[in-house]
């Protein structure tokens, strides 16, 4: 088991009116889609996915108690940091589509800007106009971005897996790589199965010890936090659980 370095907080930016990215001085190397599990002394610890690695960063949405105390920490304040853990997306081709859905834009966005060699087209899904950030960071690599809310305040009025069909329907990409609400997702790879083309998923479960140690974030038989958290289509196929229910911290089955 790793033991967390402390961290000093460098910088807060403030990304909307719940998220906020907070900057560390040191760099690291990992890949998109990987984990890191931050530490408030005295409160808890819980997995958030690598927004920037130089500097290091990561991206919080509120979403919980941990989520809320976090949110009010400011810089110079220190929080504990191991990681990376886990299995990242991997590049396949050379045109491929992002699918995000809420929160699921901060490990994809990170996808961008390492894999900004290929041609990106994103579709970026969110509840309203005021739920959408880093679409100014993914401008900067992709050639094409869908912007897509359920209320229409901004972009397409509907849900990305629309804007998803509407593409493949006329379009082929290497690769779909998606990661946001679980429902989401699995329609997502329902789709890029219709249309014979490869997705790879960001799976979240609850976790408690990041390393595979707990198994608290089993889905099936595997570990997301050890054999995950991305998945590909032949390892989405065979998870009889994906989009059907998760697990609390009780392990009580908390159905989508």
């Amino acid at each position: 088991m790793e033991i967390p370095e402390v961290l000093e907080i460098k910088s807060v930016i403030k990304e909307n009116y719940k998220t906020k990215t907070f900057f560390f001085n040191k760099k690291i190397e990992a890949e998109p889609g990987q984990f890191l599990m931050v530490w408030i002394p005295g409160i808890d610890e819980k997995p958030f996915a690598v927004s920037f690695e130089n500097p290091l960063g990561i991206t919080v949405g509120r979403v919980g108690s941990f989520t809320t105390q976090l949110l009010k920490m400011k810089k110079g304040d220190k929080l504990g940091i191991r990681g990376p853990y886990g299995n990242g997306f991997k590049l396949k081709g050379k045109e491929i589509c992002l699918v995000a859905g809420g929160r699921g834009i901060i490990p994809l966005a990170f996808l961008a800007e390492k894999f900004k060699k290929v041609d990106i087209t994103a579709i970026v899904g969110a509840n309203t106009k005021d739920d959408l950030f880093f679409v100014k960071r993914l401008k900067k690599y992709c050639f094409r971005i869908i912007v897509v809310t359920d209320d229409g305040s901004s972009g397409i009025k509907g849900f990305p897996t629309d804007s998803l069909k509407d593409l493949l329907e006329k379009e082929k990409f290497d690769c779909v790589y998606t990661c946001g609400p679980e429902i989401m997702m699995k329609k997502v790879f329902d789709i890029c199965e219709n249309y014979n083309t490869e997705c790879q998923a960001s799976l979240e479960r609850y976790m408690k010890c990041g390393f595979g140690l707990c198994g608290q974030c089993c889905i099936d038989d595997i570990r997301i936090c050890k054999d995950g958290p991305v998945f590909n289509s032949k390892q989405l196929s065979k998870l009889t659980e994906f989009g059907v229910f998760e697990r609390d911290k009780s392990g009580k089955k908390v159905y989508f």
